[in-house]
């Protein structure tokens, strides 16, 4: 299997298109955000990771994402994927990440023991202006839930 995208979002939502082909609605994907309050602070961002399964493989394996504050392991998530061959799924990710000053987590996510890819997220001073409130995720957002997809 391959990561073919590792994302922060704030919500999706799937659906399908004509012909039973699946579309995925991203929505506030972000590698940066400012600190909800004064630090330290900890947050919980969910991370959606798009896996491909070539047809010849047997469609069961792990992911592994390590949460990393430069040589330091900050956090660690690992749960099965089962996605069919041939086609694409989906996991969810969060991690309880705390920051005591501004920096940068990297997730490092990787299936089984192959290639990392590594996602960016910053922790930036408070906002000198509050942020408008969230709005409601559309139908099918977050669900904090592993799950696969064809398409």
């Amino acid at each position: 299997m391959q990561i073919m995208s590792a994302l922060f979002i704030e919500h999706f939502d799937m659906r399908q298109a004509a012909g039973g082909a699946a579309r995925i609605d991203l929505g506030g994907v972000h590698f940066s955000m400012a600190a909800p309050g004064p630090f330290p602070v900890t947050i919980n961002p969910h991370m959606l990771v798009l896996v491909r399964c070539p047809a010849s493989h047997t469609g069961l394996a792990a992911l592994e994402v390590r949460f990393m504050r430069g040589d330091e392991q900050v956090a660690r998530n690992v749960q099965p994927l089962s996605v069919e061959p041939g086609k694409f799924g989906y996991n969810l990710v969060q991690a309880e990440l705390s920051f005591d000053e501004p920096s940068t987590v990297e997730a490092h996510c990787r299936i089984d023991q192959g290639d990392v890819v590594v996602v960016p997220l910053t922790m930036n001073p408070p906002a000198d202006d509050p942020a408008p409130a969230p709005t409601a995720p559309a139908a099918g957002g977050w669900t904090g839930t592993p799950a696969a997809e064809n398409g």
